[in-house]
């Protein structure tokens, strides 16, 4: 079981202060990792539950909307943990509207978090690990929406594929680093994103009809997976997209 141990490494979280992020950090915690979270805002219930632990945490805020924090984010997580072994990509938005009537504003913000911001700090996390000379991981939280075209989400679902795309694509150029980059696809999830759907009785309803496992997702659901992905159990992955979906695709 020693290969899905993370401890001594060193993860940096973005979107850790809440929902899937937050599960990821505390299941990396709780695998023996210290966590560098990065969010727009302060992030002391996650400091708190990752330090009772007795793992270090450091909290960097950052508007992930611009690409202008990324050196900022590996640079500060290098000052203050010696080294950086994980990046999860988990931050993100999505805007809801007719395809009709999409505004620009909607589609810029979401690539440029989803998808812009993504590549570049993944780039900067991989620069890094061929500077150390370690390897290391990259998980990018995808989405259903990486398979399918969904429903007045046009700029979320453009995101989500180009995720699925460039997780491929940097693997095959930086796998000889003995980078590992890798994607978790999540199904519906009970976060803020998914919010509106599930105060909407009939909508809410359609989606569980369909999900053999018959509920929502939970932040925990995807910590096991984020793990392993993370782990050298996983040192022979590379490119890959990993539905956790509760069965979603299969139905």
């Amino acid at each position: 079981m020693i290969n899905f141990s993370l401890e001594g490494k060193v993860a940096i979280v973005t979107g850790a202060g809440t929902g899937l992020g937050q599960g990821i950090a505390l299941a990396m915690a709780e695998a023996g990792a210290d966590i560098v979270g990065v969010a727009h805002i302060a992030m002391p219930e996650t400091e708190k539950m990752i330090t009772d632990m007795g793992r270090r945490f450091v909290g960097i805020e950052a508007d992930l909307l611009s690409i202008e924090p990324v050196e900022r984010i590996v640079s500060e997580a290098v000052a203050a943990m010696g080294h950086v072994d994980i990046l999860v990509n988990n931050a993100g938005i999505i805007r809801r509207q007719d395809a009709l009537e999409f505004s620009e504003e909607n589609w810029d913000s979401v690539m440029d978090i989803n998808l812009k911001t993504v590549f570049f700090l993944s780039q900067a996390a991989a620069k890094q690990y061929v500077k150390q000379g370690t390897g290391g991981k990259i998980i990018n939280i995808a989405s259903m929406l990486s398979y399918q075209g969904g429903i007045r989400v046009p700029s979320y679902t453009a995101s989500k594929s180009g995720v699925k795309g460039i997780t491929m694509a940097m693997a095959n150029e930086w796998a000889k680093h003995n980078i590992n980059i890798n994607a978790i696809a999540p199904g519906y999830m009970a976060t803020d994103n998914t919010a509106a759907l599930r105060s909407d009785e009939e909508r809410s309803s359609e989606i569980l009809g369909r999900i053999p496992a018959e509920r929502w997702g939970t932040k925990e659901d995807i910590g096991g997976p984020a793990v392993f992905l993370a782990s050298e159990a996983s040192s022979y992955m590379n490119g890959f997209t990993v539905a956790v979906d509760g069965g979603w695709l299969a139905r």
